[in-house]
């Protein structure tokens, strides 16, 4: 089966529809689909309900879903770096449910290797049980959590191969990988596309039986998030700044 795509649109083509789940690789601004999330903002596709470690910032990542109001509902960890989120949500205009990070990351994975729900004390006795099953175990209180799976994921590794094998670099990693497995359609975008056999298999993160479509971004847009700089000292034995 062929797997890479001329383009982000073409990928894309036949899997989009009104009112679907997608689950948006990246952490903060590190490794975000962005080629793809621009696609899905362009297709017009509206009332999307996306989980996503974070919802981008104004201008960027999900942040340009929200611009054009396509997300109805967010299933987040961490949305503080977007002042537009904080808007819609306080006017009422976007749902949100919020998760604990690793209780988000457990459900991706959980999703992704059917197994439909899990016990966690995380959130236990918080606002984060209302209305979830509860038990004791060992003495301790646990909540149900039921695991994600999405209609569509979309993520973004460092390198890849024409079979969909992927390897994220550094912080992309946090997210990405569970991501991935929890689509019923996943579809990546690649830094570095090459062929079968020429990644190390020890090296493989993501297996290629889980992702569908690939298309090749060679110059992906890295941003900072927060930029942030100290004051320059000379060092005081050679005069040289450190």
């Amino acid at each position: 089966m062929k797997k890479v795509y001329p383009d982000a649109a073409k990928a894309l083509a036949g899997v989009l529809k009104d009112g679907m789940l997608i689950a948006c690789g990246g952490f903060g601004l590190c490794g975000i689909p962005e080629v793809l999330i621009m696609a899905i903002r362009d297709s017009g596709v509206k009332n999307l309900t996306v989980a996503s470690n974070n919802a981008g910032v104004d201008g960027a990542g999900l942040g340009l879903l929200l611009e054009t109001r396509q997300v109805k509902k967010m299933i987040a960890s961490y949305v503080g770096e977007n002042k537009l989120f904080a808007q819609q949500y306080l006017a009422g205009e976007l749902e949100i449910e919020f998760n604990p990070q690793g209780t988000l990351a457990e459900r991706l994975r959980a999703g992704g290797a059917g197994i439909p729900a899990f016990f966690t004390r995380t959130g236990a006795g918080t606002d984060i049980a209302k209305g979830k099953e509860e038990r004791e175990f060992d003495g301790e209180k646990y909540i149900m959590e039921r695991g994600i799976v999405a209609d569509l994921a979309i993520v973004h590794a460092w390198m890849g191969d024409h079979e969909g094998n992927l390897v994220y670099r550094k912080t992309a990693r946090n997210f990405n990988p569970m991501m991935a497995t929890c689509g019923k359609v996943t579809v990546a975008e690649v830094e570095h596309l090459v062929r079968p056999g020429e990644i190390n298999p020890d090296h493989i993160i993501t297996p290629g039986v889980f992702v569908q479509r690939i298309i090749h971004v060679p110059d992906a847009k890295k941003h900072i998030e927060q930029r942030t700089v100290r004051k320059r000292v000379p060092a005081a034995a050679t005069g040289e700044e450190v």
